[in-house]
């Protein structure tokens, strides 16, 4: 009898082990889960691609591929974490860590990458994965945001084309706008149903910051002059100058797009990753190029939240996922995840592919950029996303309809607002 419940003790152990995170095959071999946020087409196809070379080079450590989505990421993640199914290697982005790196979920990667990829990669990328003295996930991809332009529209109304040297200031942008204007056709279309990362990164070029860290650590939301630039542009040029329509504040970026091909907007704001759409969508013939977003006084500065891809701390096989992390993100993979996804590599040696400098596409407009991108103001603030949904979306969406003033603006990022962050800082 005792023999028997042994042996049925050794095997329920067996049996939850191949439930966890990661497992070892009966046959010795490693498993390890990959959960990738990949979506487009192209960029699924490259990182399946990249799983299988992996596979094929690698009997021993076997890497299957998982399918996430961005839409869910968070609760997802937080719900693996919590009941200890989470896969080893972990797609994110830089935002979305400091709760589950605080939190204990998340493995530091220190001393567990190669010299070769914590060289490659600029120190200011690495201060996006950076809490405490942890390092807990890798930067691999960032997008800055651009604008996008009728390129035909703007060639005949002859105002002067930016370009990363000579950009528009926030004040000649607000101006080219309001010529490019009337007759039912507007200079700018403002996509901003997702409203806090775009402003927050965008107000870095005006020397925003909002979150203030004192000498203890504590963090507290000031919104000040330097803040309010690229809110205040937007809020008037929307109620103001009519040059931006009010109906797509509550859009996405793909939703403005049908309106932007029938030549209702001269441009756009979006994401760098928007281009694959607009390169499949468009009708034949039409003409578009990319511009740099508006300079303010820091410049071209704008923030990033990069792509990131982390180890669970729960994982049995961290040296194993390190190395496939490594694999993933060597220089000519990284150029293949880029080039999939639309976005440009943190890695020095892969951003100088000349791939990814072509003029076709926008390619060398969005490089150009990648010198002034920095971590996004939010990067390490605990409590980030329920301050972003509980106080700060609805905020910004009410002030860009015109519900409420600048004023009103102010007392809800910053008295709300720090409420909500001092629960996470006792």
């Amino acid at each position: 009898m005792r023999t028997r419940c042994a042996t049925a003790l050794v095997a329920l152990l067996l049996l939850l082990a191949g439930c966890s995170s990661g497992g070892t095959d009966t046959g010795g071999r490693i498993t390890l889960r990959f959960q990738s946020l990949a979506w487009q087409e192209e960029s699924v196809a490259a990182n399946k691609e990249l799983v299988k070379e992996w596979n094929a080079a690698h009997p021993d450590v076997h890497v299957e591929y998982v399918q996430g989505s961005w839409d869910s990421v968070h609760d997802q993640l937080l719900t693996a974490f919590e009941g200890g199914e989470a896969p080893d290697v972990v797609h994110d982005a830089s935002d979305d860590l400091a709760d589950f790196a605080y939190g204990g979920y998340l493995t530091d990667l220190t001393g567990l990458l190669s010299p070769r990829l914590t060289s490659d990669i600029p120190r200011r990328s690495w201060e996006t994965t950076t809490f405490g003295d942890g390092i807990y996930g890798v930067p691999f991809l960032q997008e800055p945001r651009v604008l996008i332009a009728d390129a035909a529209w703007l060639k005949r109304s002859g105002v002067r084309i930016p370009t990363p040297e000579r950009p528009w200031s926030w004040n000649e942008f607000r101006q080219v706008t309001r010529r490019l204007s009337g007759d039912g056709k507007y200079g700018v279309a403002w996509p901003l149903k997702e409203p806090v990362s775009a402003t927050l990164n965008l107000s870095l070029s005006t020397g925003g910051r909002l979150f203030h860290r004192d000498a203890h650590g504590k963090v507290t939301v000031r919104f000040e002059a330097a803040d309010q630039v690229v809110p205040r542009t937007v809020h008037d040029q929307t109620g103001t100058d009519h040059s931006a329509p009010a109906s797509t504040l509550g859009s996405g970026g793909s939703d403005t797009l049908p309106g932007f091909f029938g030549g209702k907007y001269a441009m756009v704001p979006l994401g760098f990753s928007y281009r694959q759409q607009i390169a499949q969508q468009a009708p034949k013939g039409f003409d578009w190029q990319v511009l740099p977003a508006p300079a303010g006084a820091d410049g071209l500065t704008q923030g990033v939240s990069p792509q990131t891809l982390s180890i669970a701390a729960d994982s049995p096989h961290k040296k194993e996922a390190a190395a496939f992390v490594d694999f993933l993100l060597r220089p000519r993979n990284m150029v293949r995840l880029a080039l999939g996804d639309w976005m440009l590599p943190t890695g020095t040696r892969a951003l100088a592919d000349p791939a990814l400098h072509t003029a076709k596409d926008g390619w060398a407009t969005g490089t150009a950029l990648a010198a002034h991108l920095s971590p996004a103001p939010a990067q390490s603030v605990r409590g980030y996303p329920e301050w972003k949904d509980k106080v700060a979306t609805p905020a910004f969406q009410e002030y860009y309809s015109g519900a409420i003033g600048l004023a009103e603006l102010r007392h809800r990022l910053e008295k709300d607002g720090n409420l909500v962050l001092a629960r996470y800082q006792r």
